[in-house]
């Protein structure tokens, strides 16, 4: 097995990019350079992409992204138009920001919408900011993935498309610079989180089929 990166590979330029200024400004401003440092260490920190192994419980749907739970309602998924229970994380700057599968399952459709980018942590984020839905059918039943961009975010990369197929915690995407994960199961789910709970992608129970 190849040994997983500590930083994620969409922040290399930015990391490389950082990490030279700041070597120019400390050779320019001398110990005025330090706000450039600050900001490199920020850049790391926001790259970082840890392995995680993913729970072995078979009736477990985990969460893609690290964050904070900011919804759990029965609402109408607007991509399979159906009755659904949502899940969304809300993901702040602080936290990982790969987005990994929730379920095992086959990628059966992909919508991608543009929008604006208003604040990911308010409801109106998940019908009016840029997004990106993905429909995973499992063995168990058919989930919707959505990555939405937020206030400060700019770019949505996903990495699968129609016919691939995904395992629990395998990564598929990223998105930069704060944003939020909407997750639609069938109502049958039960939910294993509330809002305000802290959870992290690829370890963390959402739901139980």
């Amino acid at each position: 097995m190849k040994p997983h990166p500590l930083i994620a590979r969409e922040g290399w330029p930015y990391l490389a990019g950082s990490l030279l200024v700041a070597i120019a400004a400390t050779w320019i401003l001398g110990k005025w350079s330090l706000p450039f440092w600050l900001w490199t260490l920020f850049v790391l920190q926001f790259f970082r992409d840890p392995a995680r192994v993913p729970p072995l419980d078979e009736d477990a749907v985990i969460s893609p992204a690290d964050g904070r739970i900011v919804a759990v309602e029965k609402v109408k998924d607007p991509y399979l138009e159906r009755e659904a229970l949502k899940i969304s994380v809300f993901m702040n700057v602080f936290n990982v920001h790969s987005n990994r599968s929730p379920v095992d399952g086959e990628i059966k459709g992909r919508w991608y919408n543009q929008g604006s980018f208003v604040n990911a942590d308010l409801d109106k984020a998940s019908t009016e900011n840029e997004r990106n839905a993905l429909w995973i059918a499992s063995e168990r039943g058919d989930v919707t993935c959505v990555q939405i961009a937020g206030l400060i975010a700019r770019r949505i990369l996903c990495y699968v498309r129609t016919g691939d197929t995904l395992v629990r915690g395998q990564r598929y995407g990223f998105i930069r610079f704060g944003s939020r994960v909407d997750v639609y199961l069938p109502t049958t789910a039960k939910p294993e989180v509330s809002i305000g709970d802290k959870v992290k992608a690829a370890k963390t129970i959402l739901a139980r089929w």
